[in-house]
């Protein structure tokens, strides 16, 4: 049975190392990626940085969660070790070492049990926090489009006011010049017909 633990302990942690590598790569690649979104044209430049940026945020939650795996299996590991050191251990009636602090054993039982729920209402809230991200990405994405039609609308009414500008500038003027036109005519008229 020993062996086996072993070789599946041995297993873990190649499979551990491989995926390490793979997010050591996978920041390597974002690093690359960043710099080739600085070359991006301005209109995609932000969009692209975004979307890096949003993979590095997974990623580092991917080194997190290895992180935390592999430290739950190193506690696992250790209190299987102490246990069968416990097991393997012979009592004789003569040994004086043969009182086992039971109390200080069930304190770092409790203890460890608080610090498991801790974690696991840590990882917990940050799996919360990290969907409302997700749906503030979502909501921001939505009005980010809304405010570019919008700006483009405001884009076309700009024209469509200027056009109104101009033609009103150009009404003005036709109505003063019929006004002096219509004065000059009422004036012809009073001065010649009377």
């Amino acid at each position: 049975m020993g062996a086996r633990k072993y070789i599946r302990c041995g297993w873990h942690l190649v499979v551990e190392n491989e995926i390490q590598a793979r997010i050591d790569r996978i920041f390597s690649n974002l690093e690359r990626l960043e710099i080739f979104c600085n070359k991006e044209p301005p209109s995609k430049r932000q969009n692209a940085k975004l979307r890096v940026d949003q993979l590095k945020y997974d990623i580092q939650h991917l080194q997190t969660a290895l992180r935390n795996f592999q430290h739950r299996r190193y506690t696992r590991e250790q209190q299987e070790r102490q246990r069968e050191e416990l097991l393997a251990q012979t009592f004789t009636t003569n040994d004086s070492d043969t009182t086992i602090p039971i109390d200080e054993t069930l304190q770092f039982n409790e203890s460890l049990q608080n610090a498991h729920r801790g974690m696991d209402d840590l990882l917990g809230s940050g799996n919360s926090i990290l969907q409302g991200l997700r749906d503030q990405r979502v909501t921001l994405k939505g009005t980010h489009k809304k405010i570019m039609d919008l700006a483009n609308m405001l884009g076309l009414s700009n024209t469509v006011m200027r056009l109104i500008e101009k033609r009103a500038f150009q009404d003005k003027y036709f109505m003063i010049g019929g006004m002096l036109v219509t004065c000059v005519v009422m004036f012809l008229v009073v001065q010649y017909l009377t």
